[in-house]
């Protein structure tokens, strides 16, 4: 398949299902004790909102101190900061998106306007997003966020504010990126790269949004996801691998075999099994990704992205997401592809 119209519908596809999972998680986000979760809510089928206190909440160990107002990217939510059982994402509703997923829109549509990708005016809108009160619910913000403020109140460019970050929240703008730029777009992965390393000077990161961006286009353009998978991520999973772990149920393989921590070494792999599994059954694989727990939401940005441009997404996960209204609007303004309305479009 190489028209590219369906390839640009399968892409925003694969954004909309990063989106999804990461919704879908918001609620469990880095409970790593999968009783407790289970405990606290039950068979994860969907989206629910955030109950606390967060019987896993490690936010009491966390601390951020702005050094000036143009570090200040808590404000409000600083005084959560340091107490025991505070949920992450305590004022988000049921639907709604966690902070790097929100930046994931934000991006999506300052590409869309540009009709291209700037470094310099993305990292003046991301600076403007996190200084100014009331763009966004959350409580916890990552650790990369902290250290680019940090950098950036102590004097440094923008574009030098970033740190080598292990995470795989630096793979959450990827999707977006695919999806507004198109899969077809020939500066695609150099774009990608420059981008994530923005903020995540990591090579095993780099490497991983790479891969990532690979596979989304190899399967907007038709390839088989399993195939895709294990053939653009074998430095990462091999067959080998998949036939040991499938032996298992998923929370015994993430979580127990791999961590289900974010540290991108385990992340990415547990995230490309996931995906592996879970191959035709979307809302099987978003809904596993959260009931598994740990960086949940951050992995379900690599799990629903590759679901979501494979297989038909449930209208009532797309329904319930409540960022699919503005993600429709970027999508709809005039652009070189005139992509078709978001709903499920065939494989």
């Amino acid at each position: 398949m190489n028209d590219p119209h369906v390839m640009q519908r399968l892409a925003i596809r694969g954004f909309l299902g990063g989106l999804i999972a990461d919704a879908v998680a918001m609620p469990v986000h880095w409970y790593y004790n999968q009783q407790a979760l289970a405990r606290d809510y039950g068979p994860i089928e969907g989206y629910l909102a955030p109950r606390s206190p967060h019987a896993d909440s490690i936010l009491w160990r966390s601390s951020y101190t702005p050094a000036n107002e143009k570090g200040d990217i808590l404000r409000e939510q600083a005084q959560y900061w340091g107490k025991r059982g505070i949920h992450y994402h305590q004022f988000l509703a049921a639907g709604e998106n966690t902070l790097n997923s929100r930046l994931a829109v934000e991006l999506a549509d300052l590409v869309r306007r540009d009709r291209d990708y700037d470094p310099e005016r993305w990292l003046d809108r991301y600076i403007a997003f996190m200084l100014t009160p009331g763009r966004h619910r959350d409580t916890y913000v990552e650790e990369y966020h902290r250290h680019f403020f940090t950098n950036l109140a102590a004097g440094r460019k923008p574009i030098n504010c970033g740190v080598r970050d292990v995470h795989i929240g630096g793979l959450a703008a990827v999707p977006a990126l695919v999806a507004a730029l198109g899969p077809r777009h020939a500066d695609l992965r150099r774009i990608v790269r420059l981008h994530v390393g923005l903020t995540h000077k990591d090579d095993e990161v780099l490497e991983a949004a790479d891969i990532l961006t690979r596979m989304l286009v190899r399967v907007t353009a038709g390839d088989d996801l399993r195939e895709t998978i294990l053939d653009e991520g074998r430095d990462w999973i091999s067959a080998a691998k998949v036939r040991a772990w499938e032996q298992h149920p998923d929370h015994a393989v993430v979580g127990g075999m791999l961590s289900s921590a974010c540290y991108i070494p385990d992340a990415f792999p547990a995230a490309l099994f996931l995906a592996w599994r879970h191959a035709g059954d979307f809302a099987g694989g978003v809904c596993s990704n959260a009931r598994v727990g740990g960086d949940n939401c951050h992995r379900g940005a690599v799990v629903g992205s590759l679901l979501g441009a494979s297989t038909e997404i449930p209208q009532g996960l797309l329904e319930g997401l409540l960022a699919r209204g503005r993600v429709e609007e970027i999508f709809a303004a005039p652009n070189d592809l005139r992509p078709e309305p978001l709903e499920n479009s065939p494989a």
